[in-house]
């Protein structure tokens, strides 16, 4: 798949989590449900088990900047579960 056919995929299945769930759950239920889609979907992921190290002025942090999901080994997905999204959540990417 391109990488363009898996975010179809990935955005497909957040809708439909977000259609049969609603608002209002923690990010851990939706996390649950949304990997259960990419199971029916049968898209690779895998949750929560890598870490990034982030340099930052020749200084390494290997304090864990912690991926919700990576999607076929090349897609981050952030989860958010909030009420509204603050300006710096809703601006785009750079």
């Amino acid at each position: 798949m391109t990488d363009n056919e898996i975010t179809h995929e990935i955005i497909g299945g957040a809708t439909e989590v977000h259609r049969l769930l609603g608002a209002g759950l923690l990010e851990s239920a939706y996390e649950a449900c949304l990997c259960h889609e990419f199971a029916i979907r049968k898209i690779g992921f895998q949750k929560q088990n890598r870490c990034l190290s982030y340099t930052k002025k020749q200084t390494k942090l290997d304090c864990g900047f912690r991926l919700d999901l990576l999607v076929e080994k090349r897609i981050v997905v952030e989860l958010k579960s909030v009420d509204a999204l603050a300006p710096i959540q809703a601006r785009p990417a750079d």
